[in-house]
């Protein structure tokens, strides 16, 4: 299985190579099977119709794996004017409203992990521009923030990686939703308090400040909040230069540490450790965002990020389902923990950011 697996996805890099990158054409002229369009289309319309996941007890809430991949439909749904499948996104998510069937579903802590919670409905009301969901995403923000810490950072601050995307996208949604320049500052503090926290020489991120390590899915979180983050920042916005001098560091590294099949690594400096599909999304993501903008330099990073899609895209089967996933994964400082890791198939944790990447893709 390995072995067919990996023969695929080298014939699919072949054969994207030439004639996706004639004339700096880097993301178009997929190879079969690989078109952002489709690959969306299949991701996003399973999702609909899966049952959520890391729900084992009446009392279980909905994860936060399952709420990245819910934006990354709805995202998907919008730039290809595809109504029904937003309609039934919709549909899904309105018994997790208040008051709703599956209202005992809804987070409660006070954490990152939970009030990401609130980029749904968020997502929902800036497309539909229904007050019912702007409110509620709002509120999610705003308690964000109800009790910061003395130095302006909100008290959900932990120094994890992961909070680099869960922490940054829900606070970015507001400002989308609401044009609210507070929630950018915000976004713009904590970002540059956690690279000044984390971000190591080579450009890397360890995983908490007491857990060096350099794993794979929680650089990608660090990489597409970055990534997030910097499409809205302005110009001119003074915490701008040095998030997008912490972002092309990380990516710079990135290229180094590529595979040759497209494909970063489980551990991404450990050449023993797998390739891992949910932090290679995540890395596509962020170059293909960066090339798009033009803050990376399209000659090295086009083909790099051309290559890592294609590469993800092959590790999808025939269920839509997205192979060679990570568990999750808490911190620990203990490198046979992470080498240790289970691959599963179809967690949400690699449903997200391949439709995160399908998105930047359309965009």
């Amino acid at each position: 299985m390995k072995i067919s697996r990996s023969l695929a996805v080298t014939g699919l890099l072949l054969a994207g190579i030439g004639t996706g990158l004639a004339q700096g054409n880097y993301f178009s002229n997929w190879p079969a099977g690989t078109s952002p369009q489709e690959v969306g289309k299949k991701v996003a319309d399973h999702f609909v119709t899966s049952p959520h996941q890391y729900i084992s007890s009446p009392s279980s809430t909905l994860h936060y794996s399952e709420v990245a991949t819910w934006y990354g439909a709805l995202t998907f749904a919008q730039l290809t004017h595809d109504d029904a499948l937003r309609t039934n996104l919709i549909k899904r998510f309105e018994p997790l409203m208040p008051g709703g069937s599956e209202a005992s579903r809804i987070p409660r802590r006070h954490h990152v992990d939970d009030s990401i919670f609130g980029i749904v409905p968020l997502e929902i009301g800036i497309q539909t521009k229904d007050e019912k969901y702007l409110t509620e995403g709002k509120a999610w923000a705003d308690r964000q923030w109800e009790n910061p810490q003395a130095d302006g950072l909100s008290a959900e601050t932990r120094y994890w990686i992961d909070d680099m995307y869960m922490l940054t996208i829900l606070q970015l949604e507001a400002y989308r939703a609401t044009r609210d320049k507070k929630y950018l500052d915000r976004d713009a503090t904590e970002m540059v308090s956690y690279l000044d926290k984390l971000q190591q020489p080579n450009g890397l991120f360890f995983h908490a400040p007491d857990v060096q390590f350099y794993w794979g899915r929680g650089d990608g979180w660090v990489a597409a909040g970055m990534a997030e983050l910097l499409s809205e920042l302005p110009e001119g916005h003074p915490q701008r230069a040095r998030i997008m001098k912490g972002y092309k560091e990380m990516m710079a590294a990135l290229l180094k540490y590529q595979g040759k099949d497209g494909m970063w690594r489980q551990l991404i400096d450990k050449e023993e450790s797998w390739p891992e599909s949910s932090s290679s999304a995540m890395f596509s993501f962020a170059m293909i965002t960066g090339v798009k903008h033009g803050w990376l330099e399209g000659k090295s990073y086009g083909p790099a990020a051309r290559k890592s899609w294609i590469a993800v895209a092959g590790y999808i089967d025939q269920n839509s389902d997205i192979t060679s996933v990570c568990e999750g994964t808490g911190k620990k400082d203990d490198l046979q923990y992470y080498f240790e890791r289970k691959r599963r198939t179809g967690d949400y944790h690699g449903q997200a950011p391949v439709l995160w990447t399908v998105s930047a893709l359309l965009r």
